[in-house]
């Protein structure tokens, strides 16, 4: 159930919420599919009979309806897939995270120069002792040999590294690294203007694939080169990771960010 805290401005709503409030906006018919959606609005007092929202939607609804930087940050875990970010208006900025299994996300109010803290710690971002050894270790292999050894951890069966290598024909440091995988996820940042990987739209897109491997630390992926397109890669394509540290990941967070967001982003670290 949608849900305020009104004293924290904070909300719980779940995508099909967000998509009501959109109709409601502009004012268009909403669809037979989400009126339970509408109707759970209605009980929790953020849409009255008449249709207008509460006031304090206010603030997250005009800057989803009007944004001007797009956060998106996928985490791929035991428990599935969530989808967390952050979303940047002319006025204010929002996070939001999900919960595995739950429908709704967390919505919460933010200012600049917490934006890097948020999105830290939506990837669970710490410092440990693997930082101390970051050696830039290179692991080259395919994205077919990838999915292999994924495939074989996720059977459940009790393999030890050495032979999923070699029932795969993977690197074994690739299979000794996945073997203490925590999560993988891929951070991408959108917004309207120039930048370094400006399309035809006028959108300009950057993006950070991360595995966190606990015990051997946090591996930067380098191939294939982000943004990945819908068929772009395949089993042959090529896959590099490099080791890393949590330091060089809170920078490369931090240059995600468009300049003016960043320079106000890390105002905290001057």
């Amino acid at each position: 159930m949608p849900s305020l805290d009104a004293a924290r401005r904070r909300l719980r709503l779940s995508d099909n919420h967000i998509s009501v409030l959109g109709f409601l906006v502009e004012e268009d018919r909403i669809p037979d599919e989400l009126s339970q959606e509408r109707a759970e609005l209605g009980e929790a007092g953020l849409v009255d009979a008449g249709d207008k929202i509460a006031a304090d939607l206010y603030p997250l609804v005009s800057t989803l309806m009007a944004p001007r930087v797009i956060a998106r940050v996928e985490l791929t875990g035991p428990q599935g897939v969530t989808s967390n970010g952050a979303v940047l208006g002319d006025e204010f900025i929002f996070v939001h995270e999900a919960w595995p299994g739950s429908r709704e996300s967390e919505y919460v109010p933010a200012e600049p120069e917490t934006l890097v803290w948020s999105l830290a710690r939506m990837v669970d971002l710490h410092r440990d002792l693997t930082d101390e050894v970051d050696s830039g270790e290179v692991i080259q292999s395919t994205m077919g040999l990838f999915d292999q050894v994924i495939e074989r951890m996720e059977a459940g069966k009790s393999e030890e590294p050495e032979v999923v290598a070699e029932m795969t024909g993977a690197p074994s440091r690739l299979a000794e690294v996945l073997a203490h995988l925590n999560c993988m996820w891929r951070m991408t940042v959108v917004w309207k203007g120039p930048g370094e990987k400006s399309g035809p739209d006028g959108l300009s897109v950057k993006v950070l694939s991360v595995w966190d491997c606990g015990l051997e630390g946090y591996w930067l992926r380098e191939l294939p080169t982000e943004p990945v397109r819908d068929g772009q890669v395949d089993a042959s394509s090529d896959l590099r990771v490099r080791r890393t540290s949590a330091k060089e990941l809170w920078r490369l967070m931090t240059d995600l960010l468009p300049d003016e967001v960043q320079v106000a982003a890390v105002q905290t670290q001057a």
